[in-house]
């Protein structure tokens, strides 16, 4: 751990050889990981994947554990998972299954591109910087052409200038343009920003890639129909989480335009995910989508997000660094202050150096539990 107190400083834990060692990481947002295997520690928001399963995708799931089915795929709640994604999306598109965001992006976009093929990103992307060169792996070379943007969206201004220098044989040709929804700062794109994007990408002959792990809380932000952020306005290829919205597991590629799919199965099981038993992938997902559960869970996390900042901001005096949009909340702290409050047992990251912590809300938070928060932060 780093000298300076649990969690700060640029330190993630890993173990080697039933030790723990220490690795530095590059970069101003690399995430601070403190050892969160403590019983007892308060996980709330440190993250949306500390959150169990959500009552409903638990039941769901539970529903489906009776008799023998069909396997990979050919079961009732795959096909009505896929369905209901048609119905929610108001269109017709190819849905698959993954069991994570890491792979729903990396062979997502290895769909798309081609390996002297490049994807342009945020450098706050997590594509670039928690996925661990999948996206790489998978495209058997793509790169990732990083530019920087406002409160972690692309800028379209900077993207033209990366574009412009990939101009000749010796350069990665640009095919893709990844955005994340929510961003990783917790901002949301509004729809005329993705179609801005979207045309651009389409005058040079490009496709447009959401990774949407949090696309649930961007819906339920904006308050409109999910085509209104998607297809509509030009998206090609959704990564829709599920796991940070109350799956135990499972993630949705979803093609809206549907001759990209091409093959795309063998590609998922060349890559290891095409389940066996698929209906417990499935079921879940057919829980949460049921009665727009999805929605409300999303609903739910961004209200806290929301009131949370609002109490750290006017109780405390403490400064939220970007814009409260979607279930984030990235909050200065000076050392003492954190330190005081992991050793109160509470477990989050630091984002930003020198003094930037996130605090994550998934859709179990309570009011008591930023309530309890807060408390601690004034005492």
């Amino acid at each position: 751990m780093d000298s300076r107190g649990p969690g700060l400083g640029f330190v993630r834990q890993s173990l080697f050889r039933g030790r723990t060692r220490t690795q530095l990481l590059p970069g101003p947002n690399a995430i601070i990981k403190i050892d969160m295997s403590q019983s007892g520690g308060r996980h709330k928001f440190a993250s949306d994947n500390t959150a169990g399963i959500c009552p409903e995708a638990w039941a769901a799931l539970e529903n489906a554990n009776t008799g023998e089915v069909p396997s990979y795929g050919e079961d009732q709640w795959t096909e009505r998972v896929c369905d209901r994604i048609r119905e929610i999306f108001e269109t017709e598109c190819d849905v698959y299954f993954v069991f994570n965001g890491t792979a729903a992006n990396a062979l997502a976009l290895a769909q798309l591109c081609h390996p002297f093929e490049s994807v342009i990103c945020h450098e706050y992307s997590h594509i670039y910087t928690d996925e661990c060169g999948a996206p790489e792996f998978f495209t058997n070379g793509s790169k990732l052409l990083l530019i920087d943007g406002a409160n972690g969206k692309i800028d379209i201004g900077q993207a033209e200038v990366m574009i412009a220098r990939q101009n000749e044989l010796h350069s990665h040709k640009p095919r893709a343009i990844s955005i994340t929804q929510s961003t990783e700062l917790g901002t949301i794109y509004a729809p005329e920003e993705i179609a801005a994007i979207s045309g651009f990408a389409r005058d040079r002959e490009m496709l447009l890639h959401m990774d949407g792990a949090r696309f649930a809380n961007a819906v339920a932000a904006l308050n409109c129909a999910p085509k209104a952020t998607t297809w509509e306005v030009g998206v090609d290829v959704l990564c829709f989480g599920g796991t940070k919205n109350g799956l135990a597991a499972g993630e949705l590629v979803i093609f809206f335009k549907r001759e990209l799919s091409r093959e795309f199965d063998y590609r998922l099981k060349q890559g290891g995910q095409l389940g066996s038993k698929m209906r417990f992938l499935a079921a879940p997902w057919l829980g949460l989508l049921t009665n727009d559960v999805w929605l409300s869970n999303a609903k739910r996390a961004n209200r806290a997000a929301c009131q949370l900042a609002n109490r750290l901001k006017t109780e405390a005096k403490i400064d939220i660094v970007f814009p409260v949009q979607a279930n984030a909340v990235f909050a200065r702290m000076n050392e003492k202050l954190a330190r005081d409050l992991h050793a109160r047992g509470w477990h989050f990251y630091k984002f930003i150096d020198p003094d930037v912590y996130r605090l994550m809300c998934s859709w179990s938070v309570t009011d008591q539990d930023f309530s309890d928060f807060v408390a601690d932060v004034l005492h």
